[in-house]
């Protein structure tokens, strides 16, 4: 028999798609015990950032970051670029902060505080105010173009284009003095910069709480991929009830359920639909959630209406859910040794960072010898030229006097009380002699003391190097 040759056939190629393509989320209007949560620190953040920049303190703008004389003004506090250690002290608070609350209950800081889901949360209301809930929204968008449809979408994107103004107006009212901006933008004189910044931080809000939304959640922000590395089973975390909510399906209210073979879940699909990352807790912890709560608030009240007990969706911990804990023990287990060593070295570094803001002395000197020769008199006595500076962190005019000591008969050859400008510093040409008996050849250690005339208290000891010839 004549065998046929066997040709293999080779696969067919097929194309991998290295990028998901982005389908547009609808999220739908929510109400609850979570989002009212949310809300609420959506008026906390944005009160303070709105409103900060308006206040006053001591006749000038209570918090203003002023880049051209490198000031620092925080309420009472001036701080300069010698100040910083405080920045880096609130980095640190705020890291410390990050993980304790990320080891107690996840991302609380995503879903209720972070900018993004902030200002996406405000665009959405908006959105939600002039389109309609979810399904009008879905409708809209898939009709064709009308007059109806081009003047909701044009008054959408006016306030927000008008929000987002507002936010780079205000981020660079921190900068410059906001309420001189104001009368620049009515005058039409703003700088090339100030315009830059303003239009710039604008774009940024509106582009990504307007447009880009989850995507900047999923693909640009770093905290999502290395949040698990601060979770443990004992964090607090939304969680589906799988054990209570399985096998999932449709039912009558007025029919046994569980008589049924069906769990919980009437598989509604609502906690999907409100959330704004687009993803369905029932299907286990994913990195893209931001622990907003608004599928609990939503799967809350459908258990309400099916006369079910609440909580099949809810902030627990992977041990309570396995090992059937109640609130007493899944608590004390939230509140374990990692959460309380987080928290003792965040209170120590917070108490420490507060001492020292308190025993702030609004005082700098700097001393730097002059590169001249040292210069020898006619009595025999050596005189070395400095020059000091003196910084006033204060906002008042002060006065200081000067002493220098660290050798027998030391003599300061200038004014010993100076006077110093509010929030300024100042340079002083000083002159030192000593009598050549009183020191020896080479370097000799000496100190400029400058004292406060109205507070004695406040006093800065600086050294310096007196330089006597061979």
């Amino acid at each position: 028999m004549k065998q046929i040759p066997i040709i293999p056939i080779e696969p067919e190629e097929k194309e991998i798609a290295l990028f998901e393509e982005r389908k547009k989320i609808y999220p739908r209007h929510q109400t609850g015990w979570f989002a009212s949560w949310r809300w609420v620190l959506v008026a906390f953040t944005q009160l303070l950032f709105y409103g900060t920049a308006w206040l006053n303190w001591n006749e000038r703008q209570a918090v203003l970051f002023d880049l051209v004389t490198r000031k620092f003004y925080i309420f009472g506090f001036v701080f300069w670029p010698q100040d910083f250690i405080y920045l880096s002290v609130l980095l640190v608070i705020s890291a410390l902060s990050l993980f304790l609350f990320t080891a107690v209950a996840g991302r609380l800081f995503c879903g209720y505080a972070c900018p993004q889901s902030v200002y996406t949360q405000i665009f959405l209301w908006i959105e939600y105010k002039v389109e309609g809930d979810r399904n009008a929204r879905m409708k809209l968008d898939a009709s064709p173009l009308t007059t109806r449809k081009f003047s909701l979408k044009f008054l959408k994107h006016f306030i927000w284009l008008a929000l987002s103004l507002w936010t780079g107006f205000t981020f660079v009212g921190y900068f410059t003095p906001i309420r001189e901006l104001s009368v620049e933008i009515l005058n039409f004189t703003l700088g090339p910069w100030e315009i830059f910044w303003l239009l710039f931080y604008g774009f940024a809000t509106y582009g990504n709480a307007g447009w880009m939304r989850e995507q900047v959640c999923k693909y640009m922000c770093p905290y999502a991929r290395f949040q698990s590395a601060m979770f443990d089973k004992d964090t607090l975390i939304v969680t589906y009830d799988k054990d209570r909510g399985d096998p999932r399906g449709s039912r009558n209210k007025k029919v046994d359920y569980k008589a049924q073979g069906l769990g919980s879940c009437v598989d509604c699909g609502i906690c999907v639909q409100v959330c704004p990352m687009g993803i369905d807790i029932r299907n286990g912890l994913q990195y893209e959630c931001i622990a907003c709560g608004l599928c609990a608030d939503s799967c809350n009240q459908v258990m309400d209406k099916m006369g079910y007990e609440r909580g099949l969706i809810r902030y627990t911990t992977e041990h309570a859910l396995v090992r059937k804990l109640d609130k007493k023990a899944m608590w004390q287990r939230v509140f374990r040794l990692r959460t309380l060593i987080y928290s003792g070295i965040l209170l120590l570094i917070i108490v420490l960072a507060a001492i020292s803001l308190y025993l702030h002395i609004p005082l700098k000197v700097d001393v730097l010898r002059d590169r001249g020769m040292p210069k020898i008199t006619e009595t025999g006595a050596i005189e070395n030229v400095y020059r000091l500076q003196v910084m006033n962190t204060k906002e008042q005019k002060q006065h200081y006097t000067v002493k220098v000591t660290g050798a027998a008969g030391a003599e300061l050859l200038m004014n010993e009380e100076i006077e110093v400008n509010a929030a300024t510093t100042k340079a002083f040409p000083v002159r030192v002699r000593i009598p050549a008996s009183s020191v020896q050849t080479g370097s000799n250690r000496i100190r400029f003391e400058v004292q406060d005339t109205d507070e004695p208290s406040i006093k800065v000891s600086e050294k310096a190097v007196f330089i006597v010839p061979r």
